[in-house]
């Protein structure tokens, strides 16, 4: 079984250092690059997809948006909540795009019923929802065959700026998290089935490595060199 590396990142990381270095790791990976997993807790911001509608972005406030090249409208990141970036070969793995977001959702739906939480998908809207609330968003970019961006999964967090957009371009949609669900308060718990339950859902075996660094200098990954 191949091995998912899995990279996790102890700090609050800024939004837009994570993005570029995603870019640059897709672009330089070959063939024979392993499969990687970034899993990251960013500051406080706004992205909005390509797709995106500025109309939806109501009130931002003191929070930044940033324009992206992911799919989907706009979504909110902040403290207490799990973004994960899966790094995938899809052609490698033989899956398309919409079996790619379905075994994504179907990870989250599964980490969701440890706690014995009864999650769903929504057609037409990409995510998971519990009673009809949004409680993970997914946004993700393809580029020769291998994925970037990915999923926020809502822990524990200050669900008040997504009251500033129309989450992912949906008027009124409401947004939960897992600790008013009656889960767990603490990111790590959660984590830890997350990435399994992404390995699984992908045959893969996850592997820690050290997270990277968005400092001066190139980020080596594997047999791959990510210049800034």
């Amino acid at each position: 079984m191949s091995s998912l590396i899995v990279r996790r990142f102890p700090a609050l990381t800024p939004y837009t250092p994570a993005w570029r270095a995603m870019q640059a790791f897709t672009d330089a990976r070959a063939a024979e690059t392993p499969d990687e997993l970034w899993v990251v807790e960013h500051e406080p911001v706004f992205t909005l997809g390509q797709a995106g509608k500025w109309e939806h972005v109501l009130m931002p406030g003191d929070i930044p948006v940033i324009a992206v090249d992911r799919g989907g409208q706009v979504t909110y990141h902040g403290p207490g909540q799990i973004v994960a970036y899966p790094l995938l070969d899809l052609r490698r793995a033989g899956i398309g795009v919409r079996e790619y977001v379905q075994r994504i959702e179907q990870a989250v739906i599964d980490t969701l019923a440890e706690w014995n939480i009864l999650a769903a998908r929504r057609d037409g809207a990409p995510g998971v929802y519990v009673n009809g609330a949004k409680v993970a968003a997914l946004g993700i970019r393809v580029r020769r065959g291998c994925t970037f961006h990915g999923l926020a999964f809502n822990i524990n967090m200050d669900l008040e700026p997504f009251r500033r957009i129309n989450p992912c371009g949906f008027q009124g949609l409401q947004v939960t998290q897992m600790l008013d669900l009656g889960g767990p308060s603490l990111l790590a718990d959660v984590e830890a089935v997350l990435v399994a339950e992404l390995a699984r859902q992908f045959g893969l075996t996850a592997q820690s490595a050290q997270p990277l660094t968005f400092d001066a200098g190139p980020v080596f990954t594997g047999n791959v060199s990510v210049a800034r």
